[in-house]
């Protein structure tokens, strides 16, 4: 019988693990491996078929394009996990690394990589066999929307951000004028440094005011 999800959980799974694609990659075959020495007598997967089309390959209508003009049709494939009893589908988005796969990168091979590794996700998923990887990688997915998403990044948050940094110093003993030198300045560039924020808001809200050609 297979191991409960706490102690499946506690499996150190991380001198398995290798790189690929810059991401951290168990390897399914091992996977297998070890859910049957923790008790599983039945492990398998296999692609689910997309019924349209015949393949493994589930996409949408609509092609996007990015700014290369590189297109594709958000792409997403799915598997058929089976361990003893346990039966359940497991889908997502077919990437590479941690980047969309597009029309000009699309392969059998990419399909095949994400197909196993959605297998991996999905028994860490359910048994808690190798779950603390994916832990890991939800962070740092999260750190890297956000600091791509530029509408997070407001700036005069970063402007209160740098007084908050410019105050602590100050309390430290340290002169505005100590402190302009460190950052090899005088007072009036490290004034002037502080001084873009407010013009650069200014500029945004004045560009957004632009909705037309004028003349």
């Amino acid at each position: 019988m297979l191991k409960k999800y706490e102690e499946l959980r506690k499996v150190d799974v991380s001198k398995y693990v290798d790189k690929r694609d810059g991401c951290d990659y168990l390897n399914w075959a091992k996977v297998v491996d070890l859910l049957h020495e923790n008790g599983a007598e039945k492990v398998y997967f296999e692609p689910v078929v997309n019924k349209q089309t015949g393949s493994s390959l589930f996409m949408t209508e609509q092609v996007f394009t990015d700014s290369k003009n590189n297109t594709n049709r958000v792409y997403e494939t799915a598997v058929k996990i089976v361990i003893d009893n346990i039966e359940f589908i497991q889908r997502g988005p077919v990437t590479n690394g941690s980047n969309p796969v597009k029309d000009n990168s699309m392969s059998q091979q990419r399909l095949w990589n994400c197909q196993t590794r959605l297998f991996v996700k999905g028994v860490a998923i359910r048994t808690g066999l190798g779950f603390d990887l994916w832990l890991k990688e939800e962070d740092r997915n999260e750190k890297d929307d956000w600091e791509n998403d530029l509408t997070k990044h407001n700036i005069i948050k970063i402007a209160e951000r740098v007084k908050e940094k410019l105050t602590s110093k100050m309390q430290l003993g340290l002169t505005f004028e100590e402190i302009a030198e460190q950052l090899n300045t005088d007072s009036d560039g490290l004034k002037a440094y502080l001084s873009y924020y407010n013009i650069l808001s200014k500029l945004e809200m004045a560009l957004d005011k632009i909705d037309k050609k004028q003349g």
